[in-house]
């Protein structure tokens, strides 16, 4: 792991010129509750809006069903970072607030994100991630 990777900040107020803050969202794109509203206030999140770049902030669903409902989203997420190699990601911990998933079962799905130098995962992802690997690596 690089010693120096960032993560995350809990509490984002202001972002850089190419930097996004990436929250969990509903389909129907009603910003009101936790990250998701704070992407509204500050980010240009847009309301209606549930999946993608808006402004400085990229909607990932989480309230639609089960932890495979979100994986697809986060998998396009993760594509559009790897393009979009300038722009450093700030990933919330999208999930684990309102729609009621815990660490354990949304950080995997940000496994690939993990080696991106310009996704910043919140440290517990990044723990669960690397702990998830070092599990792997011990059993095989």
């Amino acid at each position: 792991m690089n010693d120096n990777i960032k993560y995350t900040p809990d509490n984002i107020t202001t972002l850089g010129q190419d930097e996004v803050f990436v929250f969990g969202s509903n389909l129907a794109g009603l910003h009101c509750g936790g990250a998701a509203r704070v992407a509204l206030q500050k980010f240009g999140a847009k309301m209606g809006q549930g999946v993608g770049m808006q402004g400085q902030s990229y909607a990932i669903p989480t309230m639609q069903g089960g932890v495979d409902t979100i994986k697809p989203y986060v998998d396009q997420f993760i594509d559009l970072a790897t393009e979009w190699d300038q722009t450093t990601f700030y990933v919330t911990r999208i999930g684990c607030g309102i729609a009621g998933f815990t660490d354990e079962q949304i950080a995997p799905l940000f496994d690939r994100a993990y080696d991106l130098y310009n996704v910043r995962l919140p440290e517990s992802f990044a723990r669960i991630i690397e702990r998830n690997r070092k599990n792997v690596a011990n059993h095989s």
